[in-house]
């Protein structure tokens, strides 16, 4: 399994167009947290992240689909990258939920 995580962004959008791009990303697997021992963090706004065993394209073509329901035009930019590792991090808040 490889965590991946997703950055999106969507241009000229505004706040509605990115809690609709939070819900298809939402819809197809990714979540707005990650996970380190056992305490979940918040990640910065429009990264997501995934563990799967797709592969990267995979993975970026899930993404474009949540993306081009929201907003097909201009092209959303997404950057997707993979670590089979742990990750590290800082500054991300706790997750409230």
């Amino acid at each position: 399994m490889t965590n991946y995580t997703v950055r999106v962004e969507l241009h000229y959008a505004d706040n509605d167009d990115y809690e609709a791009l939070h819900e298809k990303m939402g819809g197809m697997g990714f979540r707005r947290t990650i996970s380190i021992d056992g305490v979940k963090w918040e990640l910065p706004s429009a990264e997501y992240s995934i563990v799967s065993d797709l592969t990267p394209k995979e993975i970026l073509t899930k993404a474009q689909e949540a993306a081009n329901k929201v907003q097909p035009k201009p092209e959303p930019s997404i950057l997707v990258t993979g670590s089979p590792i742990p990750r590290v991090f800082s500054g991300l808040e706790r997750a409230k939920k």
